[in-house]
């Protein structure tokens, strides 16, 4: 095994997010079926975030700051393994298969989910400091309206759209806040998606599977 190979295989650089954030809530999208392709994703064996232990310190200081406004946060995905990119290139060359076209990506084909940059090939989430999430009114229980869903590719999922009420750009603007306070930078094409600025792995993209048996105890 090549060096490159064992630095995508080391995970010792990583932590269970709930360990460090006890107060997050986890749909993890990629584990379930209810996502832009419809299936499990490769890599993920467990309904869980990972996180660099940098990132998960910052996404800490978030979710303190959320929760004392009323929040919590709500994670869909963090660490993504290279496998699971992978995955999502192969379903973009297979143009039968469009079965979450409706809920997803209605207004575009799906090649052009790539070229306009909504998926990469080389995805920022294998390099584990980058999170996709929301917040969850506690007085409620639900989500906070955001004016799109997770992974609505559309230009109504910028964070800057303005073709939103103006009660959920605000939405927007109070998760990019904290976000941004606490070392995160946001990402033009998502509302929900934010890398720690100064990622400790910013060349190495991991390819370790999704779940908690990995991590060294």
């Amino acid at each position: 095994m090549d060096f490159k190979k064992q630095a995508e295989q080391d995970c010792s650089g990583f932590v269970l997010l709930s360990d460090y954030v006890p107060a997050i809530v986890q749909e993890i999208r990629y584990y379930s079926t209810y996502n832009f392709i419809g299936d499990r994703i490769d890599g993920y064996e467990e309904p869980c975030a990972l996180l660099t232990t940098e990132a998960a310190r910052a996404l800490k200081a978030v979710s303190n700051e959320a929760v004392v406004k009323g929040y919590r946060l709500k994670v869909f995905d963090a660490y993504r393994p290279a496998s699971a990119v992978k995955h999502f290139v192969l379903w973009g060359i297979e143009d039968l298969d469009q079965r979450m076209k409706p809920y997803f990506y209605p207004d575009l084909r799906k090649q052009e989910l790539f070229e306009t940059g909504y998926i990469a090939s080389r995805s920022s989430h294998s390099r584990g400091s980058t999170v996709d999430l929301t917040l969850l009114d506690m007085a409620t229980g639900k989500e906070v309206d955001m004016g799109s869903p997770f992974d609505f590719f559309s230009e109504l999922s910028h964070p800057d759209c303005r073709d939103i009420t103006d009660e959920q750009y605000e939405n927007r603007m109070m998760l990019q806040d904290m976000m941004t306070r606490h070392g995160f930078k946001p990402f033009p094409y998502e509302w929900w998606h934010f890398t720690l600025e100064g990622e400790p792995y910013p060349e190495t993209y991991f390819d370790f599977p999704v779940s908690s048996k990995y991590l060294k105890k």
